[in-house]
């Protein structure tokens, strides 16, 4: 099958998770792979990051994990991925998932997910990286973080045209379906904060 291109997916490298959200992150994977998406990601070998590696690969497709070189010194990543490309820093890493990927998924996660999820939408706030950022809502868990940036909007710190800056998707097809009808069309710039 014909690449697409490449959907950056961020998520929880944690484990004993519910296994709700391990089943969408291993579908999402599946589908990805299904549908000629190449899956970027930050190399976990734990968690929901394994898990759409997993998927990715099981299907049939490519995952490429983004990593730094100290993960990787102390083995935490996954060596089942197809190419592993190593960063000197952290930073860097996000910069190079962001440069190669046409899309951003967001699965459920912890501070490190929320991080980069958070600086994806800044970029895109700032039109640095005017692509589709999608929110996998699995079991309700982004809720009260829209709700939150729903807040910042009413209180005036975002403007009201920044809830457009993201998307919530319930399930992973839904959350395919959303970045393939957005890069149809161009991405909308996003509206000055200033």
């Amino acid at each position: 099958m014909e690449i697409k291109g490449n959907i950056c997916v961020f998520g929880a490298s944690s484990r004993n998770l519910e296994q709700a959200y391990i089943d969408d992150s291993y579908q999402l994977g599946t589908l990805m792979a299904q549908r000629g998406w190449r899956c970027l990601n930050g190399a976990g070998s734990e968690g929901l990051m394994r898990a759409v590696s997993d998927g990715v690969l099981d299907a049939g497709g490519e995952a490429i994990g983004v990593i730094p070189q100290f993960i990787i010194d102390n083995g935490w990543h996954y060596d089942r991925l197809t190419q592993i490309i190593s960063t000197p820093t952290m930073h860097e890493r996000k910069n190079t998932l962001a440069r190669m990927s046409q899309a951003v998924i967001a699965l459920p996660g912890g501070c490190g997910t929320m991080e980069e999820l958070l600086e994806a939408i800044t970029w895109r706030q700032l039109n640095l990286m005017p692509k589709p950022i999608i929110l996998l809502n699995t079991l309700g868990f982004y809720d009260n973080l829209v709700a939150m940036l729903n807040h910042a909007i009413e209180h005036g710190f975002m403007k009201a045209s920044h809830h457009r800056l993201w998307k919530v998707a319930k399930k992973p097809e839904q959350a395919l379906d959303i970045i393939e009808q957005e890069l149809i069309h161009d991405i909308e710039p996003a509206e000055s904060k200033y």
